[in-house]
């Protein structure tokens, strides 16, 4: 087992493929939009978030299929990923890689570069794949705003930014019935936009070791310490 310090360079490529793929979306300096909403919406705003929030509170397992646009609406590039969470901590499967967190420390596991980088987890950083840590802690985050129901009963929610990103507002789609969050569309400045949409929602068991990564179980695999 090797282990190193990662390069600037390293942070650089990692940053940029995690973007790619949509997997992790950081904060980025740009220009802020905040709306205050009042009264009765924020209320009803509130109650879907928490309902939705409610959902996380077991150990569940579904399928996040992330998609990109342009400006233009033209598609740029669709990933499905496999999730497993439980209290905070999930283990994200695609083909060749892995995003495993305790919800302190992030690994993200190369299995084709035989690498994994490790790195703290960020109370600040927007993480898509991690819904419950979203809905639970967005009034730190972000400021409410009840837009509309569906004729098909969605609950359509906006959170909008208290800081500086490099999006204007986030616009959640929750199922009022049972609060399952449905989608999260992430809004640019650009008027391009992303698409997370859940989906094979279900509770399933899963150890508390999946949620780790164990370097003496991978021997030769090598270890990038970013922290």
């Amino acid at each position: 087992m090797l282990i190193r310090s990662t390069s600037n360079a390293f942070r650089s490529y990692l940053s940029s493929f995690c973007i790619v793929c949509f997997l992790l979306l950081s904060p980025c300096a740009t220009a802020q939009i905040t709306h205050a909403s009042q009264g009765r919406l924020d209320e009803n705003a509130t109650e879907a978030l928490r309902k939705a929030a409610s959902r996380f509170n077991q150990n569940v397992a579904f399928t996040v299929t992330a998609t990109s646009f342009s400006s233009e609406k033209k598609l740029l590039s669709k990933q499905t990923a496999q999730v497993r969470y439980h209290k905070g901590k999930y283990r994200l499967s695609l083909p060749d890689q892995e995003l495993i967190s305790d919800g302190t420390t992030l690994w993200h596991w190369n299995k084709q570069a035989s690498e994994v980088a490790i790195s703290n987890v960020s109370t600040d950083d927007v993480d898509f794949l991690n819904p419950a840590s979203l809905l639970t802690n967005y009034p730190q985050l972000f400021k409410p705003k009840y837009i509309r129901t569906d004729a098909d009963g969605t609950a359509v929610i906006d959170l909008q930014p208290h800081s500086a990103r490099n999006f204007h507002k986030l616009r959640l789609f929750i199922r009022e019935e049972d609060g399952l969050l449905l989608r999260i569309e992430v809004h640019k400045f650009d008027s391009s936009r992303e698409l997370y949409e859940i989906s094979d929602f279900k509770r399933a068991a899963t150890p508390a070791s999946q949620f780790t990564f164990t370097p003496a179980d991978h021997p030769s695999v090598e270890v990038i310490d970013m922290r």
